[in-house]
């Protein structure tokens, strides 16, 4: 069924004139504000700011995202940190009419969600930042409501007083506002955002103006972002209409339309079921689970928060190991670790105790193959390192449960268990299960002080760490780029067509660049590249940008790496000068200068260092010089 859902929701969009589009890889290309693709904006940012996207201002696809921040809180019906976002955009095309009128045909007729089970926040505004209410939005709403013979309030939402029988609520910024950064507190210059419209579907309408009774977040009065689980967020609506100047908001030229909606979510409401883990995305998981623990999904809930974690963290480590993200004990592949000796340790709570995530793995691998097919082609190295990890985690635990046995007391400090938790991989759940069984207590008050200490000092070192593709979108940066499009170029003249990009880090003071080849490159060769590049920034020579069929593109002999993470249509930027000789034909999605004198005023390009970066991969520093 979820396939089907999203077969029909790229279909329902490619009715209305959008592209589809393959998902883009976890590990996110040219963007450092992040490690992984979150959400199925950012591949999309570069065409907002004005990019000319290869096949068209209409596109629409599910794209594989990743959020480090929901891990602690897997074990509930709606979270994970692996899910698919079915995303459809606009880039300066249509707004929030033909948008709001699509969403409420979708969602009512072609999954036949029961109107009355819907509501909408809108954006309150904010007259300190002279950025007006969102009433555009709201009554577009409510006009659909009334073409189904619904009165729908508009509500400005407030705690005190409820819902007040309300089907469309004003929310502020901390709710309804998107920027990749937050609130518009938070925009940095320069960083585009703009007011949201979220659509909530409701599991339990009998219950009027209350939340889910028993529950520990019940209030005086339920709202659609209750905590009480009654109401599930099932899509977003972000209008990208402003960008934040010194002065304060301006409104952008090319005003964009970014929906998101997560398909487990869709597919739970459309299902009438808010319990995620319950849908046909996690059944061959899920059956295997049951076969090797004896215990069924849903007897009791300690086992049930169980059987959750180890699904979703198995499903996400099974598609970061297949974008090339392999566990380790940094960056990308520390998510990865953990994730995996999550999983052993609450799948040990369901008395699994031999290797077990490859056979939950390969569940994933079969349920996923049609929709994501790279899964089926790696599905031996998935499942290696599934492997590998949890015979290498079950060796650290042996240890770790010596490292505990060894605490005296009947209080196990925050220290302790910290030291549990980051040497030897114990997540704190499992310390007080240990402790428990002991007769012991643990500080888990100091704990989280511990905690939080240690990704204040994570979050303090990796502000100012950038480990690939663009530190940002500034003209230097840009130049760097586009020289190092003309850097390649010249390699590939040089030392032959065997030479590609194998990755690269561009700030504004440098351009660092990784490429195949087996030796260390000579000096002279070295001086020879750097010429053929600050001889194409002589000569004037304008860049363009053309559309081109990818099968097309490589038969031309256009030079591109990671050639499967683009669509069928590419884009390929051609450094041509005045007498029409070509410096440097790539296909590429970042931004790049206009002409070679945007490159020029920044001073001589200058090679100052050609090292060895790993096996069959060499290094390259430059920088700009003054002339």
């Amino acid at each position: 069924m979820s396939d089907s859902l999203r077969e029909q929701y790229l279909r329902f969009f490619s009715r209305h004139g959008h592209a589809i589009v393959p998902s883009s890889p976890l590990r996110p290309e040219n963007d450092p504000t992040t490690l992984f693709t979150g959400s199925g904006m950012q591949p999309m940012l570069p065409y907002f700011l004005g990019e000319t996207h290869p096949l068209g201002k209409r596109i629409t696809d599910s794209q594989k995202s990743f959020r480090t921040q929901d891990i602690e809180e897997v074990g509930d019906n709606r979270h994970t940190t692996f899910f698919e976002m079915l995303g459809n955009w606009s880039f300066g095309d249509y707004f929030k009419h033909e948008q709001i009128a699509w969403m409420w045909e979708f969602l009512t007729q072609e999954l036949h969600i029961d109107p009355q089970r819907l509501f909408f926040t809108c954006f309150r505004g904010n007259k300190d930042l002279n950025i007006p209410r969102d009433t555009e939005s709201a009554e577009l709403w409510k006009k659909h409501f009334s073409e189904v013979g619904i009165d729908a309030k508009i509500i400005d939402f407030s705690e005190r007083d409820g819902m007040q029988g309300g089907k469309i609520f004003y929310y502020d910024e901390k709710k309804n506002w998107w920027s990749r950064v937050g609130a518009p507190a938070h925009m940095p210059v320069g960083e585009p955002g703009g007011p949201d419209t979220e659509m909530f579907f409701d599991f339990r309408p009998d219950l009027g103006e209350s939340c889910i009774p028993g529950t520990p977040f019940s209030g005086k009065f339920c709202h659609v972002n209750c905590d009480c689980g009654r109401f599930m967020e099932i899509g977003n609506n972000v209008f990208m209409q402003y960008r934040k100047t010194v002065e304060g908001f301006e409104e952008l030229a090319q005003k964009n339309v970014d929906f998101g909606g997560g398909l487990e979510r869709l597919m739970a409401a459309s299902l009438n079921n808010p319990d995620i883990f319950a849908t046909d995305l996690f059944e061959n998981a899920r059956k295997t689970l049951a076969l090797l623990s004896g215990k069924q999904y849903g007897e009791n809930e300690h086992e049930t928060y169980a059987y959750r974690v180890v699904l979703d963290h198995i499903r996400a480590a099974v598609f970061l190991i297949g974008d090339g993200i392999i566990p380790s004990n940094k960056d990308q592949g520390y998510f990865v670790r953990r994730l995996l000796r999550r999983a052993v340790r609450f799948g040990d709570t369901l008395g699994i105790e031999n290797n077990f995530t490859v056979q939950v793995g390969e569940a994933f691998i079969t349920t996923y193959a049609s929709a994501y097919p790279n899964l089926a082609l790696e599905s031996a190295s998935i499942v290696a390192e599934l492997l590998r990890e949890e015979v290498k985690f079950r060796k650290t635990l042996e240890v770790g449960l010596k490292e505990f046995q060894k605490l005296s007391g009947d209080i196990i400090s925050g220290t302790d268990a910290f030291i549990l938790f980051s040497s030897y991989g114990f997540p704190i759940e499992i310390t007080e299960e240990l402790a428990k069984e002991s007769g012991k207590s643990v500080d888990t008050a100091a704990f989280q002080e511990e905690l939080q200490h240690h990704q204040e000092l994570s979050r303090t070192a990796s502000a100012g760490k950038f480990k690939g593709g663009l530190a940002d979108q500034s003209e230097k940066v840009t130049a760097f780029h586009t020289a190092t499009h003309l850097m390649l170029a010249g390699l590939r003249q040089e030392l032959g067509k065997n030479v590609h990009q194998a990755g690269s880090n561009i700030t504004d003071e440098r351009t660092r660049f990784d490429f195949t080849f087996p030796e260390k490159v000579s000096r002279e060769i070295l001086d020879r590249v750097e010429a053929y590049v600050n001889k194409a920034i002589d000569s004037g020579a304008q860049v363009k940008s053309t559309i081109m069929e990818k099968d097309g593109a490589r038969v031309a002999g256009v030079e591109g790496s990671f050639w499967e993470k683009y669509p069928e249509k590419v884009t390929v930027y051609q450094v041509e000068g005045p007498d029409g000789m070509v410096y440097s034909q790539e296909l590429c999605g970042g931004p790049h200068v206009k002409t070679m004198a945007d490159i020029a005023r920044f001073g001589r390009f200058q090679i100052q260092k050609e090292e060895a970066c790993s096996a069959g991969v060499r290094r390259i520093k430059a920088v700009f010089t003054a002339s």
